[in-house]
């Protein structure tokens, strides 16, 4: 077995916390239950490049118990929960190649040592390992029957693989589930965001104002999340039917230039690049906090900040303090990355109990149906959401209404009116 990972020593640490979690995620384990039993991944080979973290680990378990062999590594250089990914290796016996603050060398190198397996599926969050596949000095060694993708920034990239008509095998794009992005983006980034802020830099938030820009999933949740602390909560969309329900939501909606302005705490959330650039920074208050939950380190135009600055130290863990040239100081959060990874622990495992029940399903179908599937990135199944809810729901001892015959029968006929 291979890996690289910063100390096996801390594997006593993270087992526990993987206990922690994985008793937060009872759809995961009853799907673990029929893995174990039924073997439906026997000697499938997964490729997986997620975050490090607690939850990927109960994940990992789940494939464990299903009959797979798997090889993981990171899919942010910041992301990686040291302890978990000992505990991976020296308990499950893993092959992990994953440090938390690895260079973005040992970034890729870790993902080709991933791929080295010959894997039959990838599992990905934001498409590097995928297009690392795809990249013209790598060759697939072996044919890969499918993969999943987990977040809005991979299914971004890999639709446009398809649409250039490149992509070389089927994609499930898992991050598109309703049992994820409504639940995951929302709830899970809302929650986990805000948590990484305050661990960062220990700020209140009650009666800032607080910049959500991009109002997806995401940036609802974080918007709802802030406004529960007590922000004052603005919005900036390029979107107008987004911005339009921003309103509606009760938040003040105004375009970039005047928002930083006012704003105490900014935060990205589009999964695009260069969302916060030279001009704002200059537009900006002094003291103003930056902090970044899109998936890649590129929503905030670093490179600028650096050129535009006479003085950068670290005040804090994961807080850089850039003076500009006029004075004026800002604080950059995490060095751009998901402060919710960088400076706390990612989505609580409930949520993730959700995106990754949807992984291991997704899977699982891949197996059964890959002669069946084209090069192209599908849904989740419906049949597979709708599984993932009813077990939820089961595990909460909350129980739902059914049609009646009467009910089936009415809603699907024509001819009965008033």
């Amino acid at each position: 077995m291979n890996y690289d990972i910063k100390d096996l020593n801390l594997a006593k640490k993270g087992i526990l916390r993987v206990e922690w979690a994985r008793q937060n995620m009872p759809v995961l384990n009853l799907i673990g239950e029929r893995f174990n039993k039924e073997k439906p991944l026997r000697k499938i080979r997964i490729s997986t490049c997620l975050h490090v973290t607690t939850e990927t680990a109960v994940l990992m378990e789940v494939l464990k118990k299903a009959g797979a062999e798997i090889a993981l590594c990171a899919s942010n250089p910041l992301s990686t929960q040291d302890d978990v990914a000992a505990s991976l290796v020296k308990h499950l016996k893993i092959s992990v190649f994953a440090i938390k603050g690895e260079d973005r060398k040992t970034y890729y190198k870790h993902i080709r040592s991933c791929l080295s397996v010959k894997p039959d599926v990838t599992m990905d969050d934001g498409a590097d390992l995928v297009s690392t596949v795809h990249s013209s000095d790598f060759r697939i060694q072996g044919k890969i029957m499918g993969g999943t993708e987990e977040t809005t920034t991979g299914v971004i990239r890999l639709r446009a693989l398809a649409k250039e008509g490149k992509l070389k095998y089927p994609i499930i794009a898992v991050n598109d589930a309703l049992t994820k992005h409504l639940f995951d983006n929302r709830y899970g980034t809302g929650q986990s965001t805000i948590d990484g802020i305050l661990r960062a830099t220990n700020r209140l938030i009650a009666g800032t104002y607080f910049l959500v820009c991009g109002y997806g999933f995401c940036g609802k949740g974080l918007a709802m999340r802030a406004k529960g602390m007590g922000a004052n909560v603005i919005v900036s969309e390029i979107d107008p039917l987004h911005a339009l329900e921003a309103v509606m939501d009760g938040f003040l909606v105004m375009p970039l230039d005047s928002a930083v302005k006012l704003a105490d705490i900014i935060v990205t959330v589009t999964g695009n690049i260069n969302v916060i650039n030279k001009r704002h920074f200059l537009l900006m208050k002094e003291g103003a906090i930056l902090a970044n939950a899109g998936h890649f380190n590129v929503e905030i135009d670093i490179p600028s900040l650096e050129k535009l600055s006479i003085r950068k130290r670290r005040i804090r863990d994961f807080v850089e303090e850039y003076t500009l040239k006029n004075g004026k100081k800002i604080y950059l959060l995490g060095e751009g990355r998901l402060i919710n990874l960088t400076s706390a622990e990612g989505h609580p495992a409930q949520v993730m109990d959700l995106s990754f029940s949807n992984q291991a399903l997704c899977v699982e179908y891949i197996v059964k149906n890959y002669k069946y599937l084209e090069n192209k990135v599908y849904k989740v199944p419906e049949e597979i959401d709708r599984e993932v809810a009813e077990l939820k729901l089961k595990s909460l001892k909350v129980k739902i209404d059914t049609l009646t015959e009467e009910q089936k029968k009415y809603l699907s006929s024509w001819d009965l009116g008033t």
